[in-house]
Formats: structure tokens, sequence, C-alpha cells
């Protein structure tokens, strides 16, 4: 699956979990090829699952969060992973493999 709108940033806790995170801004006629990509991603996570998903300090293994803000005829959707260090980057090479 190549990603046409997300792009990941990781940042490490130096403890073996990492956060990976995309934002993208799309005008409401992108919306719907938006949305498809994001439930792409959570599918794609979802599959390559390390374990429970849920808050790791409640016992996750991983977990993912998306968030969608308008301004005006833009739409911004975040999407933030959160997991196992070596989970993440594999997640994340499928993803940019196409």
């Amino acid at each position: 699956m190549a990603l046409q709108y997300l792009i990941f940033d990781a940042s490490d806790d130096g403890e073996g979990t990492g956060t990976w995170e995309a934002m993208a801004s799309v005008r409401e006629a992108e919306r719907a090829a938006l949305m498809v990509e994001v439930q792409a991603v959570l599918a794609r996570a979802e599959r390559l699952s390390p374990g429970p998903r849920g808050p790791l300090d409640e016992g996750g293994v991983w977990d993912a969060d998306v968030h969608e803000q308008r301004d005006g005829d833009w739409l911004a959707v975040t999407v933030t992973l959160t997991g196992p260090w070596a989970w993440g980057e594999a997640l994340v090479a499928s993803l940019d493999a196409g």
C-alpha cells in the first residue's frame, strides 16, 4: 500500500517504545480518499498487531489515535501510533513499500 497523504515521523522513548505520527491536510473533496488511507493504516496495524490494543499504561501493547480538525474548507487529520519500536518500524516500512 503506497501512502498518498500520510507521512510518518517517528520518535523513540529510549526504552523500546516508539510513537509514529502523521498529519495530512486536505480540502473536503479529498476527505473520503484520505479517510480510506487512514482506515487502511489502522487495518494494517491490527493485522501486524504485536498484542492487545489499548493505552500502554493500562496493559495495551500498542495503540492508535485519529484526530480530525476543520479550519474553513480544510480538514487536518492526525494519526498517532504507539507501540514497540520494532513493530512500528516494520509497520511503517510496509506502508512505504507499497
